[in-house]
């Protein structure tokens, strides 16, 4: 009905089948059976025909104003349309994603009808912003076992890999270094949540530990630098150590331990459009291996 009336308003206007169909950008055959077809519709003629003019009839007079306010709505359906489409869909993301995954997920979401405004935060942050609505749709922190995406973690310092596995036992100081520095496993703000802080914890208290030993850092850059300028250690995953030119090894007491990713959304119709973005894609921002599940 759209495409038929708009035939028929440019026909109208340029009294001309074939200068009409140039306007519309169609070739004259599509015009005139699609013209033909809105008579039928309307069981009356629009147009007089003779081999020199086409005019109006009367008939054609009083509905060519209503066709014109049709395809005039139409195409400002249409104008909607795409500027929903373009308007920006916030999510938050955790702050350890790297600016060009970032922007690998961004273009994915460019490609599926997207157009994602990402917020870096933290992972209590991230909840919260959820929460308010203030964002609407965040990859939230949740146990390996419960999630979409599950990223192994390690311990990553400047020495030689010398095994397959970093033991905290290690670090526990003997008698004969009583007064030497104890080297510290920084927890960057990331794996500031129980099922990752709480067993390392325990298990240093385990082994012997002081609790100085496994300390909270106030950002990613901070711990990295320490672990970077030092011997101590930095808990995080494999690509976070590639990125700092760091060994990374997993923890010999705590093989399993990962983080874990859901992609929530506040709203239903904001989960179908999530659906679109690869997950693949996803889970390369977040450093899951590409043989990790």
């Amino acid at each position: 009905m759209v495409e038929a009336c708009r035939a028929f308003v440019v026909v109208g206007e340029y009294g001309s089948f074939t200068d009409g169909a140039a306007v519309a950008r169609i070739p004259q055959s599509v015009a005139s059976r699609r013209v033909a077809a809105l008579e039928r519709r309307f069981g009356a003629r629009l147009f007089n025909r003779s081999t020199r003019a086409v005019t109006l009839t009367s008939f054609g007079r009083e509905v060519l104003p209503s066709a014109k306010r049709l395809v005039e709505l139409a195409d400002t359906l249409d104008h909607n349309a795409e500027r929903a489409k373009l308007r920006p869909f916030r999510m938050a993301v955790p702050t350890i994603c790297s600016p060009l995954q970032l922007a690998r997920l961004i273009a994915a979401g460019r490609r599926n009808g997207l157009n994602l405004d990402l917020h870096a935060a933290d992972p209590g942050e991230r909840a919260e912003l959820l929460r308010t609505m203030e964002v609407r749709a965040a990859l939230i922190a949740i146990p390996p076992g419960e999630g979409s995406w599950r990223v192994p973690l390690g311990l990553a310092g400047g020495g030689a890999r010398k095994s397959r596995a970093l033991y905290v036992e290690s670090l526990r100081p003997s008698r004969a270094d009583r007064d030497a520095r104890r080297r510290r496993i920084w927890v960057q703000p990331e794996d500031d949540v129980p099922h990752i802080r709480d067993p390392l914890t325990r298990l240093g208290a385990a082994v012997g530990l002081q609790p100085a030993q496994v300390l909270v850092a106030n950002s990613f850059a901070a711990a990295a630098a320490d672990a970077l300028a030092s011997t101590d250690l930095l808990l995080c995953s494999a690509n976070q150590a590639g990125e700092l030119g760091l060994h990374w090894l997993p923890i010999g007491e705590l093989a399993q331990l990962a983080r874990g990713y859901r992609l929530v959304t506040g709203l239903s119709e904001d989960t179908q459009r999530t659906q679109l973005l690869p997950a693949a894609e996803i889970g390369h921002c977040l450093g899951q291996p590409d043989t990790d599940g």
